[in-house]
């Protein structure tokens, strides 16, 4: 009877030690063990796509404008390169007018003819590379391209409209060169002569 007692004793002590090995996952942390649903792994799985396709979209779009911005700034450097020379360009073309403009009567008919042709040619050059002359007799006044140099009531004309080119202006490739110097009509009665003095500039001199 002892004999049978003892091996008793001995499985139940073995069954005792095998359960407190046993590891408790359920039990892990005080925190019970979730399981996770198929549908709740699809749905993070789609957040995820839809967060790494937004970046793709974003880092395409930077791309795609960070190109366009490089093409314009070639673009533009080729076309207005030559902004610098181009103005100094047009001072020696007004200066080669208002030689003309004053040169004498008595200058012969061919010189006059030669030297009319080499300005055509000049404002003809001009055109070829982009640079325009802006002269805006009865136009309305811009800011953008227009100076004002003086305003006069003038019977006739609206006010802001411009009527007096004292200088020609230029633009290249519609950016601008140089403003037009001009002068206005204002509202108001009219008056003998121009009430300003610069009204008297003289644009054939």
């Amino acid at each position: 009877m002892n004999d049978m007692n003892t091996e008793e004793d001995n499985e139940n002590l073995d069954d005792n030690n095998e359960e407190e090995n046993v590891v408790n996952l359920d039990g892990m942390n005080g925190e019970p063990d979730l399981e996770i649903s198929p549908e709740d792994i699809i749905a993070s799985l789609q957040q995820d796509l839809l967060e790494a396709r937004d970046r793709t979209m974003r880092a395409l779009a930077d791309a795609e404008n960070t190109r366009k911005r490089a093409q314009k700034d070639r673009e533009d450097t080729g076309k207005y390169a030559v902004a610098n020379f181009a103005r100094d360009l047009l001072d020696f073309g007004d200066n080669f007018k208002r030689a003309l403009e004053s040169m004498p009567d008595s200058t012969p008919a061919s010189v006059t003819e030669g030297l009319n042709a080499m300005e055509t040619e000049l404002l003809a050059t001009f055109e070829r590379h982009g640079i325009k002359k802006i002269e805006p007799l009865d136009e309305p006044f811009d800011a953008n391209f227009h100076e004002v140099m003086f305003e006069t009531p003038t019977p006739g004309k609206a006010p802001g409209t411009i009527i007096q080119v004292i200088e020609a202006g230029y633009v290249l490739n519609d950016r601008l060169l140089r403003a037009a110097k001009v002068g206005l009509a204002k509202a108001g009665p009219a008056q003998e002569g121009p009430t300003d003095p610069g009204a008297q500039v003289d644009i054939e001199g």
